[in-house]
Order: C-alpha cells, then structure tokens, then sequence
C-alpha cells in the first residue's frame, strides 16, 4: 500500500473516535453553539464547495421542511444569495482557506450572521464569521475529506437542531461505526469482487450527501469513475447506463423508491452492493446497525471509504 493511500485508510479508521469527540463537544451548555444568536433568522444559505457542501445538503432540506428559506450553495456562484440581517451564511471549509468561501463570507461580513464551520479556528475563513464551530477532527493526512466531512454533518445536524429540527440520540452512531470498521473483513473482498473499477453510488434524498460523498472518494483517491445518484431520481437519468453490461452500484438503502431501483437492475442484469438495510436482489448486504436514518447518515460514507481505500492501495500496486 502507498503511503497515501495507507494514510488515507488510517484517517477512515479513526472515524468512530473522532465521531465520538465531535458529539460530545457539540452536547451541553458548553457547546460552541451557544454563543450564536439565532433570533430572526428566516434564511439560511449553507456555503462550501466539494465535501463541505455535500454535507449541507440533507440539513437545508430538514431546514425547508420546517419553514426555513434553506439551501446549499456553491461558494463559486457568481450571484449568492444577497446578504441581509434575516439571513444566517454559514460557510463550511475544512481548512478554512478555500478562496471562494472566504470570498462569500466577506459578502456578508457586517450585513448577515456569519458562521464558519472549520477544522482551523485560526484560520482566513473564521476571521470574517462572527462565530466559529470548529470540528476538531484532527489532521487528515490521507489527503481526502473523510473525518472532517463526518465532523461537518454532526456540527450542522445541531446546528439544526437549535433551529428547531427534532433529533434523534445520534449516539448508536459511534457504535455503528465500529461496526464497520471493526467488522470490514467480512464484507470488503466480497464487495471489491462485486463493483469492479467503476460504479453508481446511490442514495434517498434525505441522504444524498452519501451519494455525493461516496462517489467523490471513489473519484479522489483511486481515480475511478463514479457518479452519484438520488434513488428516485436514478429511474429517470441513471437508468439508461444500465444498457452496458457490468453496471455496479453501492445502494443506502431505505428510500421507498428502492423496489424500483431494483426492478431495473433485476431486468438489465446490473449488480448491487446495499449499505444499511436488506434490499431484495442485492448481491451483498453490509450492515451497520444505525436504525435512525441520521444515524446512518453519519457512518454508511465510510462502507465507500473502506472501498476506495483498498482499490486506491491495489491500482497503485498493480501500477
């Protein structure tokens, strides 16, 4: 195995601790919450590019769902959304020196509530927020977002609960992470067998930042093709690349468009890998324990991860 691709494996293998951590910093009245004041707030502009606005995905949707004018935004648009004091930007960088977040908080600076989610409290991006939320998922030395972006959903799933969202425990989560960490020998070989060098990642609306982020890692570490899909939406733009033979997928499971996902694949003779749940017609189910949708949310990325690690490490060595 490279080094990188080895150090990429052992950030992925301390995600149950760092998930550990980030949920005990986030719990409490010492919470670095508790100093962002969130009166009048009636719009909500989630910022970042990559990883960090895969993460903003599912939580603007919780955010719509209970009245708020919500959305992911990618810091690079030309025209954002305009700043004003009902707004609250909150500008997600890992490393807190992507040039394009800094940028659209300076837009705001002065104007709405600025929140900077970051790994690096000193850091360009937390100089221009009126409240940081760090993430302390420590370094990632592989090179690929993995703990931070895991550290990204916890910091923003309560940010949304002070906004009013409903929460379940989120801490079965560190256990279901173990899980499959602790348990990838009985299901990695198998999946590696099943989705070949190049595949569809898929996953319900509520959790399409799996997809986004499942398929990026597939992408960034051992650069294959890879293209992520929401499950309903698969039927009607994802559906036609089932004609070539060898179409592989990872599935998280759960969306109630799921039989039709698998009535497709059954008829074209597509092959599947579900993460989270028994799918009737999957060729392998991994199980992590997380019966909670956002529990699963914040472990079933790192089924991908464990995935990508290991072709990272065997392209490298056949090269």
């Amino acid at each position: 195995m490279s080094d990188q691709a080895r150090r990429f494996l052992d950030d992925v293998l301390r995600e149950p601790e760092t998930l550990e951590h980030v949920l005990d910093l986030y719990e409490g009245v010492r919470s670095p919450l508790g100093p962002l004041e969130l009166d009048g707030i009636s719009r909500v502009r989630f910022v970042g590019m990559g990883s960090s606005r895969f993460a903003a995905l599912p939580v603007a949707s919780m955010l719509r769902a209970l009245g708020f004018d919500a959305a992911a935004e990618r810091s690079s648009s030309f025209a954002g959304t305009p700043a004003g004091e009902e707004v609250l930007a909150v500008c997600i960088s890992a490393n807190g020196e992507t040039a394009e977040t800094i940028e659209h908080a300076e837009r705001h600076r002065g104007l709405s509530r600025v929140v900077a989610v970051t790994n690096k409290p000193e850091s360009s991006l937390a100089r221009v927020a009126d409240v940081v939320l760090p993430l302390e998922a420590g370094e990632e030395t592989g090179g690929v977002a993995c703990r931070t972006y895991q550290a990204t959903l916890v910091v923003l799933l309560r940010l949304a609960a002070r906004l009013g969202a409903d929460l379940p425990d989120l801490r079965p989560a560190v256990a279901a992470a173990r899980t499959l960490r602790d348990a990838r020998d009985a299901w990695l070989e198998r999946a590696l067998e099943l989705l070949g060098g190049s595949l569809a990642v898929v996953a319900p609306q509520e959790r399409i930042s799996s997809a986004e982020q499942g398929a990026l890692v597939f992408r960034e570490g051992p650069r294959l093709p890879a293209d992520a899909c929401e499950t309903g939406d698969w039927a009607h733009v994802d559906v036609y690349l089932t004609r070539r033979p060898g179409y592989r997928a990872l599935l998280f499971a759960g969306s109630r468009f799921d039989p039709t996902f698998v009535e497709w694949m059954r008829r074209r003779g597509g092959a599947f890998v579900a993460v989270g749940g028994d799918v009737e017609g999957a060729a392998l189910t991994i199980a992590h324990g997380a019966s909670h949708p956002l529990c699963a949310l914040l472990v079933e990325t790192t089924v991908a991860e464990l995935i990508a690690a290991e072709l990272w490490s065997r392209s490298l060595h056949d090269g």
